[in-house]
C-alpha cells in the first residue's frame, strides 16, 4: 500500500537534486522574455553575445575574481573540461586528489593520455578528503572542492611546497556558488552551471589566472596535437569575443543569467554561501538527533554544505524511502549509484529554501515510521 505524506508536511518545492538542481520558477520569466527575440537566433550576433557577456562579467564579480583573472566558457560540461585540461593545461606531469567518482575520472583521463607522464594520484577513502602533498617536477595539481558523489568538501588552497609555476586546477562543479572561495588560491576554478547556478548542462565555465592563460597559450602553440574543440586557447579566444566555438545552449545561458541576478541582488557569494550553510545546518542537526540516520562524511569540517549524504540503519530501506518520497513529489534524493550505500543524497544549493529542508526531514520521519 502506498504511503501518502500529508500536504502540510511536504516542502513547498520538493526538488533536492544534486545536479541538475532546482530551477527557480522566476528563472523561467527571462526565457519567456527572450522568446523569439533571442532564442533560436545566431550566437554570433549581439543578443546572444550580450548574454555571454553578462555571464562572464557577473560571474567575475560574484566570485570575487582578481582583476586579471578571466572567465572562459565553452561547449560541454565538466566531463569534457577534463579532456580540455588534459590536452591544454598539463605540461608533463600532474598530481590528482581522488575522493570519489568524479575526481577519479579526471585522473583516469590523464593516465590514458599517451603524451603525458603517469600522473601521481592520492586516493582518499570515499567520504574523506586527504590534502595533496607537493611532488617535485609536477606542473599541475588537480582536486575537487566538493565531491558530488560523496558529499565531502575541502577548502581551495594552493599546495604547499609545489614547484614554482605549478598550476592549481579545482573542480568546482558542485562547489561554485555555494561554497566560499578565494580565487587567488586557484589557477583554474572550473564548473558546469547545473548546480548552484540552477541552469541546465551543456556548458563549462572556468575562472582562469594569468598563469593558466599563459600555460594555455604556450601549449597551444607547441607541436602537441590538440583537437580544435578541446583546445582551451580556442575557448579563450572565443570567450574574449563573448561567444563560444560552437553554438551554445542559449537557454542554459539565460537561466544562469537570471540566477546570477538573483544571487547578486541577495548579497552575492556571501548570501549564497549562507543560504546553503543554513540548509546544511538544519539537515545535519536533524541527523545528529536521529537514532536511525548518520552522516556518511564522519568529519564535520568535511561535510559539504551543498550536497549531503545520509546513511540509514539496515532496518530502513533507503531505496524504498526515496521511492516513497518521489511518489509524494519530493524528488532526486537517491544516492550516487556507484557508492552502493543505504543512503540518501540531498542537494542544498542556494535555490533550495532552508524551510524546505526542514520539511524534508519531517517527510523522512513520517515515511520511516511506516516502513521501518
Amino acid at each position: 500500500m502506498s504511503i501518502v505524506i500529508p500536504r502540510e508536511l511536504r516542502p513547498a518545492d520538493g526538488r533536492f537534486g544534486s545536479g541538475p538542481s532546482k530551477v527557480r520558477p522566476e528563472q523561467l520569466d527571462l526565457l519567456r522574455d527572450l522568446g523569439t527575440d533571442v532564442l533560436g537566433t545566431s550566437h554570433r550576433q549581439e543578443p546572444v553575445r550580450a548574454l555571454v557577456r553578462e555571464v562572464r562579467s557577473s560571474l567575475h564579480d560574484f566570485l570575487g575574481a582578481p582583476e586579471d583573472y578571466e572567465i572562459v566558457l565553452g561547449n560541454g560540461g565538466s566531463t569534457l573540461f577534463w579532456d580540455v585540461a588534459t590536452f591544454s593545461l598539463i605540461r608533463e606531469r600532474s598530481v590528482h586528489g581522488v575522493c570519489g567518482e568524479f575526481s577519479s575520472k579526471f585522473a583516469a583521463a590523464v593516465a590514458a593520455a599517451p603524451f603525458l607522464a603517469e600522473p601521481v594520484v592520492t586516493r582518499s577513502v570515499p567520504g574523506e578528503v586527504d590534502p595533496l602533498s607537493a611532488v617535485p617536477g609536477a606542473d599541475t595539481y588537480a582536486y575537487a572542492q566538493n565531491e558530488t558523489s560523496t558529499g565531502a568538501m575541502q577548502p581551495v588552497r594552493r599546495v604547499t611546497g609545489a614547484d614554482a609555476g605549478a598550476l592549481m586546477l579545482v573542480d568546482a562543479t558542485s562547489g561554485a556558488g555555494g561554497l566560499p572561495v578565494d580565487l587567488r588560491e586557484a589557477d583554474v576554478y572550473y564548473f558546469a552551471p547545473q548546480k548552484s547556478f540552477a541552469s541546465d548542462g551543456g556548458l563549462w565555465l572556468a575562472a582562469m589566472s594569468p598563469a593558466a592563460l599563459e600555460r594555455t597559450a604556450t601549449i597551444s602553440s607547441s607541436d602537441r596535437w590538440i583537437p580544435p574543440s578541446l583546445n582551451l586557447q580556442t575557448a579563450v579566444d572565443n570567450s574574449r569575443l563573448d561567444q563560444t566555438y560552437n553554438t551554445p545552449a542559449v537557454a542554459t545561458l539565460a537561466l544562469m543569467v537570471s540566477q546570477l541576478r538573483w544571487l547578486q541582488a541577495g548579497g552575492g557569494l556571501d548570501f549564497a554561501v549562507a543560504r546553503s550553510a543554513e540548509s546544511s545546518r538544519r539537515l545535519y542537526d536533524w541527523v545528529e538527533h536521529t537514532s536511525y540516520a548518520s552522516a556518511f562524511v564522519a568529519d564535520p569540517a568535511a561535510r559539504s554544505r551543498v550536497v549531503a549524504t545520509v546513511d540509514f540503519d539496515d532496518a530502513i530501506d533507503a531505496a524504498l524511502l526515496a521511492r516513497t518520497l518521489r511518489e509524494n513529489g519530493v524528488v532526486d534524493t537517491e544516492p550516487y549509484r556507484a557508492l552502493k550505500r543505504n543512503q540518501l543524497r540531498i542537494g542544498m544549493y542556494p535555490s533550495v529554501d532552508p524551510d524546505d529542508v526542514s520539511a524534508l526531514t519531517a517527510c523522512i520521519e513520517y515515511v520511516v515510521q511506516r516502513i521501518a
